[in-house]
């Protein structure tokens, strides 16, 4: 749960040299004190990569999917009309970066061995971190020896898969660039930081896991600082195979949820990365804050749908009760919700039957 508390062309305004982060354990921390985000750094489709330039194109409503580039394999030889074509996808379409082969690798201290090794998912990590730390106004070198804690969200292993193709040419780097588990650790040594390095693999809810947990580090005084969020960059057409057998692909690229017209999801690539303070410390330090994150809560569905691939209502209903109650906000009080939104007949339901459960008691008919 978030509320806005300043503009996004706001942040960054403060002065660096009253950015110090506070010692974790300088006072007794309310477990629920609200989280700020104080900083911001972005690649998404469309030409994202900032903060502004997001806002702006969420502003014009400007539709960043496309086909989907011929480099990444070869879509005319798997694409096919018919839905549920065995070894094909049913979709030309998602939402790609673009420049995913380049990357200053001097800059992060990288050697050329090392860099061919490297995932283009920890590429973006690298980047938008650093990205993130200047929009917050807090210099690296100040956070260097801190417990400032890394939460990385990560599912795909597309760049992996590629390497381990070739047996014969693998060698330690491979290992390292194309691992998901190093993701978070190699934040954590380029930036010298002692606090939590950890990689979260939960599928779609990965980022939003990671920044969980980072909220959890900083009430506990676990970590002073936090840096959270995440990466997918799409280099395989697996999945995107085995999701047209289920027909879970849009034909046309784009998500109708909520919409009787809702034939599926499309697949698109992003990076995106936070930085976090307790509302204490960014208040004291100075900072220009984008919103609060004042609770939430991360929970299973358990047996509650029928089918392990799918949402249970009664699991999400109470994720749902438990995030405002952590937040202490009356769920009848809410006037705007971004949701998962798969635009599939089997997620749509669920997830608009949970919003109606919990944010429809209580509330007038005519909101």
């Amino acid at each position: 749960m978030s509320d806005q508390l300043a503009s996004p062309t706001s942040a960054g305004a403060t002065d660096a040299g009253q950015n110090e982060p506070r010692s974790a354990t300088q006072n007794t921390l309310p477990h629920n004190e609200p989280i700020a985000i104080v900083g911001i750094g972005c690649r998404l489709p469309g030409g994202a990569d900032n903060p502004a330039r997001l806002w702006a194109l969420l502003q014009e409503g400007f539709d960043a999917i496309g086909p989907i580039p011929a480099e990444r394999f070869d879509v005319d030889a798997l694409f096919a009309e018919r839905p549920a074509t065995p070894g094909h996808i049913m979709s030309r379409w998602g939402g790609y970066l673009s420049g995913i082969d380049q990357f200053d690798a001097d800059f992060f201290g990288i050697s050329p061995r090392e860099a061919e090794r490297l995932d283009p998912q920890q590429r973006l990590l690298l980047e938008v971190t650093w990205e993130a730390l200047e929009d917050a106004g807090l210099p690296p070198n100040r956070l260097a020896g801190t417990q400032t804690g890394v939460y990385v969200g990560l599912w795909l292993n597309d760049f992996e898969a590629r390497l381990f193709a070739d047996p014969d040419n693998l060698d330690l780097y491979m290992t390292t660039g194309s691992g998901r588990y190093s993701a978070s650790g190699r934040l954590s040594y380029f930036l010298d930081l002692m606090g939590p390095s950890i990689t979260i693999d939960t599928a779609c809810s990965s980022s939003l896991v990671a920044v969980h947990l980072a909220c959890q580090s900083l009430r506990s005084g676990e970590s002073a600082v936090a840096i959270a969020g995440g990466a997918n960059v799409i280099l395989q057409p697996h999945i995107t195979i085995a999701y047209s057998q289920s027909r879970m692909m849009a034909p046309d690229g784009h998500c109708k949820f909520g919409d009787a017209r809702a034939d599926g999801y499309v697949r698109s690539d992003g990076a995106a990365m936070v930085v976090l303070k307790r509302l204490s410390t960014a208040l004291a330090d100075g900072d220009s804050i984008y919103a609060l994150i004042r609770g939430g809560a991360v929970t299973n569905d358990g047996r509650s749908s029928g089918f392990l691939a799918t949402p249970g209502q009664a699991g999400q209903a109470e994720m749902l009760r438990r995030a405002y109650a952590n937040a202490n906000v009356d769920p009848a009080s809410v006037h705007y919700v971004e949701a998962h939104g798969t635009g599939t007949s089997a997620g749509d339901p669920v997830e608009l039957g949970a919003l109606g459960e919990v944010l429809g008691t209580g509330r007038p008919a005519d909101k």
